[in-house]
């Protein structure tokens, strides 16, 4: 169990030694932004835990208790606006963690989806992220307004890539084109990442013969899914169980994310605000995990990481 400040520590070294390494100096006019780009991913990674409710929350704490390590923390909205223009930096160091992590834990990848809430959908108006948020079906939540996450993680937990979609969107949809992003990189879309296996692993939501024989020919991803139920391919039981066992992961990676990282009081009133905030959470998954590695404890044993 380490004290707050020791992981603030470990995570700033881990944010600096990176963008120092991986990110060149881009040449920006006007004044000398307040924070480094290390310091900026560094505060909105360790923002994401849950004990802080909202961004306000931890505005509030960190001008109070983190005021001596980062003197030149500017006001909330300046902060707020450094993120979102970091937002490429916080993504790529989320992912650089997930590599990191998946480095001996590459037999397969598991993916899924989850849904975000951005919205009360009684609410009257276009609103919060118009023409992306709508209305669609998780089993979690039931019907909601807000986009779908899919995500992809090693069977250790670490996280590797990343997407989100509208809510209604179907999963072999936003599959189509996380498997496709990896094939063939996108700038756009950095956050799908790149694989370390080529075998995924997914529930029947993925299933379909013509859709997992396109996935493997154009884009080398082989596709485990069990067959809709009623389809003729059922699968035996003890196969079903099976696949069942070595899906859970996602599960806890889901929770980790959505209930440990605070995804699930996530409101977003902008696209670039939630991109920045959702790689956020995934880079402080990886490190917890990365962190709980190098101390000798579980991947994904979060709760009493940190003595509060």
């Amino acid at each position: 169990m380490l004290d707050p400040e020791t992981f603030l520590t470990e995570l700033y070294v881990a944010a600096d030694d990176f963008c120092k390494a991986h990110l060149p100096a881009a040449p920006h006019p006007g004044p000398t932004a307040s924070l480094t780009v290390g310091e900026v991913v560094t505060l909105a990674v360790y923002g994401q835990w849950a004990r802080f409710p909202s961004e306000a929350a931890f505005y509030r704490h960190a001008c109070k208790r983190l005021r001596p390590l980062f003197p030149t923390l500017p006001s909330r909205s300046q902060f707020n606006r450094l993120v979102r223009r970091c937002g490429a930096a916080i993504t790529a160091f989320a992912l650089h963690l997930g590599r990191d992590v998946a480095t001996h834990d590459h037999a397969y990848e598991v993916v899924d989806g989850t849904g975000l809430v951005t919205r009360n959908a009684k609410r009257r108006g276009a609103g919060w992220l118009a023409g992306l948020a709508d209305i669609g079906w998780c089993t979690r939540l039931g019907w909601y307004e807000g986009v779908r996450l899919l995500a992809s993680v090693t069977p250790g937990g670490a996280i590797t890539g990343w997407g989100i979609g509208p809510a209604s969107s179907n999963d072999r949809t936003l599959a189509e084109t996380f498997f496709a992003v990896r094939a063939d990189p996108d700038p756009r879309l950095p956050s799908a990442g790149r694989p370390v296996s080529a075998c995924y692993v997914t529930d029947m939501g993925f299933s379909g013969k013509r859709c997992q024989a396109r996935w493997a020919e154009n884009y080398g991803a082989h596709v485990v899914c069990p067959p809709q139920t009623g389809s003729k391919r059922a699968w035996r039981k003890p196969l079903r169980t099976w696949l069942a066992g070595i899906r859970q992961v996602i599960e806890a990676v889901n929770d980790r994310l959505l209930f440990v990282c605070g995804l699930d009081r996530e409101r977003p009133h902008d696209l670039s605000g939630l991109l920045a905030r959702l790689a956020a959470a995934v880079g402080l998954h990886n490190f917890c995990c990365r962190l709980n590695r190098r101390l000798g404890r579980g991947d994904l044993e979060f709760a009493d990481l940190i003595d509060w």
